[in-house]
This record gives C-alpha cells, structure tokens and sequence, in this order.
C-alpha cells in the first residue's frame, strides 16, 4: 500500500524502520520532514511510504509494516530569472528501506514520486549516504540514472585511531588552534547563529557560488535541537562552525561548515564522546575528476564510499536550458 500523506504514517513504526533499516539516515526521520515542512518559504516537503499488511498485523513487532519511506523536499532558486529552471527535488541520503522490501514496493513508490513531481520538479535526485546497489536495477527501471559520487565516512569510535588517521599537518594545525586559544562550544544564542549565518554567507558568495538557505533554516535547526551546531570561538569571536544534524546512537553528519580545520576535528571528537560511532562528511565529488574539498576531507582519515546518486530527469529540455543558464548567469 503506498502512503502520500504525512499524517497517515504510523510514527512508531518509523521509528522501527530507521532502527533495522540499513539505509538509515538523518534526513529521512520524521524529524527531517517536520524541519522541512517548517520552513514553507523555502522548500515544500514530500513524503512517500510503503505498507505492507495492516495495522493490526500479528508480525507488527518482528517485520514493520512500513518497508520504505521517501522524504525530500522541492525548491528552487529566488533569482526570478533562475528559479523557473531550477525547480528540483532533492532526497538527502536516499530513500530509507526495509531489508525485505520487496522490488514491486519500492518501484511503486519511484513510479509516484515521478508521476507526482514531474510538474513541480525538472529533475529528482537522490543523494546517497549509504550502499544502495542491490536494489539499482529497480531505480534504472523507474528511469533513474546511476550517477557515481562520492560520500565519505570516519569511523569515530576510538579515539586514539581516530586520532592517528589525522594526517600530521593537520593534526598540528588542530593542536596549534587549541594552544592559540580556540575553543568549541554549541550554539545557544541566536545571535551566535546569526554569526555563524554571515560567516558561511560569505564563503558560499565568494568561493562555493552555489545557493544558499535562508537564515530560518540555520535558526529553526538549532531552536529545535535537529542536531548540533559546533562553534570555534577565539577571543570571544567566532571564527567558525559546522551544522550537524544527528541519528542518535548512529551517525553525525557534516551539511553546512566554515572556518579552521579545528572545526572538522571538532565535529569527530564530539561524535566520539558522545557515543556516535560514524561521521559523515558528505559529499567529495565524482570520481576521476579534481575536487579539492576531497582532498581536504581524506587528511581527515576518511574512507570514500562511491553511493552514487540516482536522477530522474522530468523535463530533459528545461534541465538542459537550466544548466546551462545558470552557470552563464
């Protein structure tokens, strides 16, 4: 049974699919879609589950009766000349799915969200924090196309190793920054966030040149507690940070960050004291091509995990204007 409406879904037994899920991520909790529907100016929020059986199954405890769930949001571009093209629907970390769901259910749930999007969206794309190969024949039968990408993982349950995969530079950058008086803290004061806002407005204007959330979105996050946002402060000024969100127990990731490299061992130290076995940096790139922002991360002592993203193209000519238009505008 496929379930297009939020208020449908039985939220315990969500939560029991991103428990045996191994596709669990963050931004597929209920919480990431009560984020995203938070913030209406700037994205629309949809969701699409599978269901198998009924609610009074007696197999309820043993297999959940949800066997995946899509959470993702459409936006665009406020640019008026941009946004027409830019329109697109975005599913970080890739659908959550059951390990027995079957080939007919997730195909279902593909089939809908084409056929649900196709008039909101130019493309769909899925970006994948986890292993999804056995289950790309059914996306490449939806008409989704496998994109190699990288992600990028450091495990962070002992310390000492963690530590020891550093590369030295950038451990002695690390331990320089403490010694010169940097220190970390969270994010409380919507003043700091404010901060911490023009900081990376400020790189994604001048480096990144890439789109930008608004202010609400880095405010709502921390005012509702999604995550973590770590601060590097040096005499009582901020000179950094990075916007976590967190799977309880099982992951931290890095979205949004600025700043030292203080700031990314920040982020591993606080995974390893509290009990977080796995920090995800995110996206390095496709593979065989130049990326900086790769290079840094690997000094870190991350692993490369090549998930690969899936895009589904709804509207081929309109996609095609709108690469090509925004990066001439």
């Amino acid at each position: 049974m496929l379930i297009t409406n939020i208020s449908d879904i039985d939220r315990e037994s969500w939560q029991r699919l991103l428990q045996q899920s191994p596709t669990a991520s963050w931004f597929q909790t209920p919480e990431a879609y009560d984020f995203y529907a938070s913030l209406p100016n700037q994205m629309t929020p949809f969701v699409y589950a599978a269901r198998r059986g009924t609610s009074d199954s007696p197999l309820r405890e043993a297999s959940p009766l949800l066997k995946g769930i899509i959470v993702g949001y459409v936006t665009y571009e406020k640019n008026p000349v941009k946004q027409f093209f830019t329109r697109r629907a975005i599913i970080v970390g890739g659908p959550l799915l059951a390990e027995d769901i079957t080939n007919e259910e997730l195909s279902e749930m593909l089939s809908a969200l084409h056929s649900r999007l196709s008039s909101q969206a130019i493309y769909i794309e899925t970006r994948n924090f986890c292993d999804y190969s056995r289950w790309r024949s059914v996306f490449e039968t939806c008409g989704f196309a496998y994109m190699p990408h990288y992600d990028m993982h450091i495990a962070c349950s002992d310390h000492r190793l963690m530590e020891s995969r550093v590369n030295d530079s950038k451990m002695r950058q690390i331990r320089k920054a403490f010694d010169d008086g940097v220190e970390i803290v969270e994010a409380v004061e919507k003043n700091d966030v404010v901060v911490f806002y023009q900081l990376l407005s400020t790189l994604y204007k001048e480096k990144i040149h890439k789109p930008l959330f608004a202010l609400d979105f880095f405010t709502t996050f921390v005012e509702q507690k999604y995550g973590v946002l770590l601060l590097a402060k040096k005499g009582g000024q901020i000179i950094g940070g990075m916007l976590c969100p967190m799977l309880h127990g099982k992951a931290l990731y890095e979205w949004y960050v600025v700043g030292p490299t203080v700031v990314t061992w920040a982020a591993m130290d606080y995974a390893n004291l509290h009990g977080i076995p796995l920090f995800d940096l995110m996206g390095a790139g496709e593979p065989g091509k130049p990326y900086g922002v790769r290079d840094f991360k690997l000094q870190f002592g991350g692993e490369l995990k090549e998930f690969g993203r899936f895009l589904k193209v709804n509207n081929r000519l309109l996609y095609s204007i709108g690469r090509l238009g925004v990066r001439l505008l």
